[in-house]
């Protein structure tokens, strides 16, 4: 089975119950388990900046899902936790799920790349993920805790 890494965000409603719900709805999915979640932390928007803070976390999954299955699966949940796509790009949202890395594989489709192309470059992503597994290997990329110190 692949370990699996997904990045949650929220910065609208009650955010931390937002991701509460994303993380019982994925554990309570078959074909998948949830093996931790890094702490919660509050961050600044990146990209778009006229909008709230977010909370942001990230999660190990175990999966017998395709990655293409599981990014479905995480787009239902998003859709069912009241996430819509209306609005500027990387703009306020009730939850963002993305599929960082899937295993050790890189995958180039239409809609799905893995590791999540911009990984690396962001550290409310990379922070949380070195909180789970500091010498976890972004293929391509090197070892999280060396990306992480190359944005300080």
């Amino acid at each position: 089975m692949p370990r699996v890494y997904v990045a949650l965000g929220s910065n609208l409603g009650d955010r931390e119950q937002m991701l509460r719900r994303a993380l019982a709805e994925l554990a309570a999915e078959p074909g998948i388990e949830l093996v931790a979640c890094s702490s919660f932390r509050e961050t600044d928007p990146v990209g778009y900046l006229d909008q709230p803070r977010f909370l942001n976390a990230a999660a190990v999954l175990d999966t017998e899902l395709p990655a293409r299955d599981l990014l479905g699966r995480l787009l239902d949940v998003e859709r069912g936790l009241g996430r819509t796509r209306a609005g500027p790009p990387l703009g306020p949202r009730t939850i963002d799920l993305d599929l960082l890395l899937y295993g050790d594989e890189t995958i180039a489709e239409p809609g799905l790349q893995v590791p999540h192309p911009r990984l690396h470059e962001r550290t409310f992503v990379l922070e949380p993920l070195a909180e789970l597994e500091p010498d976890l290997i972004v293929p391509g990329r090197g070892p999280v805790k060396d990306l992480l110190a190359a944005l300080d």
